[in-house]
């Protein structure tokens, strides 16, 4: 039986279940069936949604660039962004993937006018009282390598905080770091695919 669950990453959990170089994994965090398994991944450093999963058929679905679905992330940056580098953003830069020059696809990104209602993140980020920081919203229909972190950086804006907020029409609402909900099939896949009528 196919199985859907949607959880909150906390920061520093790797998005796997097996440990590696003694880091904690998601079976640390969440009591979950031994079958199902991450829906693409988010870094060790990065934070929030994650799809669950033991149905071959979404995963597929999700992780196929042909099927290009909208990855929206919170982030926060070192410094403050201007209409110039929220512009650049959504034109596409230049970053390396393996090496190589890759120009990313455009993007939606918009700055936020306030800090957006988050938990607090454990460790919490170290401040630099001389440095201000920024919230920036970002909707990606592609998931390169760290991605996000070398898009702002292109720009002149470290990414201090990153928060995958939402994919497609799910989202992190009601849900704070270590927790999960389990979804039923026909909940979650008009949430996450478009079907011709």
């Amino acid at each position: 039986m196919h199985r859907y669950f949607v959880l909150y990453k906390p920061f520093r959990i790797l998005s796997q279940f097996t440990s590696a170089e003694g880091k904690r994994t998601l079976k640390d965090v969440f009591d979950v069936p031994r079958d199902l398994y991450p829906v693409g991944r988010l870094d060790y450093d990065s934070e929030g949604l994650l799809i669950l999963t033991n149905d071959a058929a979404l995963n597929h679905r999700l992780l196929d660039p042909r099927f290009a679905h909208e990855r929206e992330y919170w982030v926060q940056v070192e410094g403050r962004a201007d209409l110039q580098a929220i512009d650049k953003l959504q034109r596409g830069v230049v970053i390396s993937i393996d090496g190589k020059a890759y120009k990313t696809r455009p993007c939606r990104a918009t700055l936020l006018p306030d800090t957006p209602q988050v938990p607090e993140r454990v460790p919490p980020i170290r401040f630099r009282a001389r440095l201000p920081t920024s919230w920036i919203s970002m909707t990606l229909t592609e998931g390169k390598n760290r991605q996000v972190r070398k898009m702002t950086a292109s720009v002149g804006l470290p990414t201090l905080r990153l928060i995958r907020h939402r994919i497609e029409k799910i989202s992190l609402d009601g849900l704070l770091p270590g927790e999960m909900r389990e979804m039923k099939k026909q909940e979650i896949y008009p949430l996450l695919f478009t079907f011709p009528s």
